[in-house]
């Protein structure tokens, strides 16, 4: 089986942005990206997706079952428009200063500053 080459690709989600899933049981859900694994191409959402997990007790914690969030697969959110709050797709465009930045399709309003 050949690996993919997902370290090179660029994407357009970040970590701390506001996302909304738009399929599975977690369809409608928003929060916020908590990290981004490149490698499964994957995103870690705050509040969604959530699975129970037995642990052990070690001793950094007590052990026990505890909740904790599941990644998401990045073509099943969308970032959330800043402006009209619905999901968007994303742009890219150059600034006056020359700063490459992401901008939300929909409404046209620049996402990075």
């Amino acid at each position: 089986m050949q690996e993919k080459d997902t370290m090179n690709r660029k994407f357009r989600i970040r970590k701390g942005d506001n996302v909304v899933v738009l399929s599975g049981r977690e369809r409608g859900k928003r929060g916020a990206v908590l990290r981004v694994i490149r490698k499964d191409e994957r995103v870690l959402v705050q509040g969604v997706n959530m699975v129970k997990r037995h642990t052990r007790p070690t001793a950094q914690n007590a052990g026990g079952i505890v909740e904790k969030e599941a990644p998401l697969h990045i073509s099943n959110v969308a970032l959330v428009d800043p402006k009209l709050g619905k999901a968007t797709r994303i742009g890219f465009k150059f600034l006056e200063d020359g700063r490459k930045v992401r901008v939300a399709k929909n409404s046209g309003e620049v996402i990075d500053l």
